[in-house]
């Protein structure tokens, strides 16, 4: 059983600020998003009409990229409507995963385009096909200007929104799609090798994927519940059990709820003459202050009771 003062800790402990998991998914965040939206969609739809009056496949297998990335994005779109929901008794944090799973599916999204680009474009070496490069240029120059306007309109939004930020690799592999798409039509122009098609292609899907596969990566960790980045589990517990109103500390455990969010649990036992109720706040201060770990719960145990305890196996 624990003793009073600790229980009384407990209720007090949980954070430095308000008691409240809630979120902000901005205005401005999700206007972004649909601006974007309209342009990629509106897009896919000339693309695709300029891919048939021109012959060239290039463009025609481009506006499907297109659209898988218009989907992206209405997925994203929907995951900023449901992460609005408030949290209710069942989700005590709410749906601002949501966020991270629509990332998570984006990324996914990005590296099984690459592999449908790279196979392509084999194809294409394989059978090279006539492209009249007039009107190509003209469409792909056209993309480039749509997608400079959707990669502002992101680019100027919260940069450590992962749902946004993924929005914004597909946006930049469709900047990136459209530059290579001029340099093709240029050069075929000149030279009437089409192969520089289907090469330009697979350069940029090596540009993409490293990208793609970060925002995978990222989205996996928050989802396993892994440490936020920059973070040391060990010396974090470490230097919160070195603070001088700290005789012991245990169970420390930290994790991010969504991009902008971390969170940690921690026990800990007052060195003697110090009042228990104290320490929450001072140790939610200090991991906000080096950690910047937002939402803090610590539990103060009786003395020695952490000895026998499980700890953060040492490096």
């Amino acid at each position: 059983m624990k003793s009073k003062s600790s229980q009384d800790s407990d209720i007090a402990g949980a954070h430095s600020g308000e008691h409240d998991h809630k979120q902000t998914v901005t205005a401005g965040n999700e206007r972004r998003l649909r601006l974007v939206f309209l342009f990629t969609a509106g897009y896919a739809i000339v693309q695709a009409v300029g891919g048939w009056i021109s012959g060239s496949l290039a463009l025609i297998a481009d506006s499907g990229h297109m659209v898988s990335d218009a989907a992206a994005l209405l997925l994203a779109l929907i995951a900023y409507r449901i992460a609005r929901r408030p949290a209710d008794a069942t989700r005590t944090y709410g749906f601002h995963r949501v966020r991270v799973l629509a990332a998570l599916a984006n990324g996914a999204a990005l590296l099984a385009l690459v592999a449908w680009i790279a196979w392509e474009a084999v194809a294409r070496i394989n059978s090279p096909a006539a492209i009249l490069a007039g009107p190509m240029l003209i469409v792909a120059v056209v993309g480039l200007l749509v997608n400079l306007a959707g990669a502002w309109a992101l680019w100027s939004g919260d940069k450590g929104d992962g749902n946004l930020r993924g929005a914004l690799l597909h946006v930049m592999g469709d900047l990136l799609g459209s530059i290579g798409a001029i340099a093709a039509a240029i050069g075929i122009m000149l030279t009437g090798w089409t192969l520089l098609d289907p090469i330009l292609s697979v350069l940029v899907a090596l540009l993409v994927v490293r990208s793609a596969w970060g925002l995978v990566t990222d989205s996996i960790r928050v989802l396993l519940q892994a440490v936020p980045q920059g973070l040391d589990a060990v010396k974090a517990e470490a230097g919160v059990a070195a603070l001088p109103e700290i005789a012991e500390a245990g169970h420390f455990h930290a994790w991010t709820l969504t991009d902008d969010t971390a969170i940690a649990t921690v026990h800990v036992t007052p060195v003697a003459g110090v009042d228990p109720l104290t320490l929450p706040p001072l140790v939610a201060a200090w991991l906000k202050e080096r950690y910047a770990i937002d939402h803090v719960t610590v539990q103060v145990d009786p003395p020695g009771q952490l000895r026998t305890g499980h700890h953060l196996p040492a490096k």
